[in-house]
């Protein structure tokens, strides 16, 4: 019983989680098949260590608020075949992010853009990258808000804080003046330091409609496309 109390000790001391439901068996097995006291201890490591990881991708994952769990595995190619499949699989190795280049969806309602940009947070959470979701919408109310709150700065500082920011949906409500001069600092601050990642059902030559302003609309799009990639989407929804 003292061991056994010692034992406890040392694993609330070290905040280990999967030992304490493994090392009764994992003693049983080692005795039985006679295996050393270090693969011993390596198998509970192991095991302590995968599942840290795994909570480690759950909190992430929690936290970017990501309105699905959808991967590229779930996404059918077969459907829309203007997507690149070969494209897609190469922007899931995240080369993208260590270039620092942002990443455009465009196309039409419904036709997986938010799918995939869901699938490539997912990849840069289990790559241990900060990821944030948010529709344009959302984002665009969350901005009014926090300007009559006189929290404005730190509502654009949470929103540049991420290395990849999702923006869904740009395009499917126009912005007012204010919304838009706080959204062209949010991109004006990820310029070359962060990340975005957006969906559009827009071309780039409506965005001036989007923005209410044709010149800040070019300023939004000279700094997003400065280092980017577009992905264009033409199936059916």
């Amino acid at each position: 019983m003292i061991l056994q109390e010692r034992l406890e000790t040392a694993i609330r001391h070290f905040g280990w989680v999967r030992i304490p439901e493994i090392i009764h068996q994992h003693a049983e097995e080692a005795s039985k098949a006679n295996i050393s006291y270090l693969e011993f201890l390596d198998k509970l490591l192991a095991e302590e260590l995968l599942a840290k990881h795994d909570r480690f991708i759950q909190t992430r994952t929690r936290l970017a608020h990501l309105p699905s769990r959808k991967t590229l595995d779930q996404f059918d190619f077969a459907f829309q075949p203007s997507v690149d499949e070969r494209r897609i699989r190469d922007l899931s190795t995240l080369r993208f992010v260590e270039h620092q280049e942002n990443l455009i969806f465009l196309g039409p309602p419904v036709v997986g853009k938010t799918h995939l940009a869901v699938a490539l947070g997912l990849e840069a959470i289990k790559r241990r990258h900060t990821v944030y979701f948010i529709t344009a919408h959302d984002l665009v109310q969350t901005l009014q808000s926090a300007h009559l709150t006189n929290t404005i700065k730190q509502k654009i500082k949470m929103f540049i804080k991420p290395d990849l920011l999702i923006i869904d949906e740009i395009g499917y409500r126009k912005m007012d003046e204010t919304a838009a001069h706080f959204f062209f600092q949010i991109v004006s601050e990820h310029y070359e330091r962060g990340l975005i990642l957006l969906t559009s059902n827009k071309t780039f030559g409506a965005w001036g409609d989007i923005f209410g302003d044709t010149v800040l609309a070019t300023a939004i799009l000279d700094r997003l496309l400065h280092h980017s990639s577009t992905v264009n989407i033409k199936g059916e929804s």
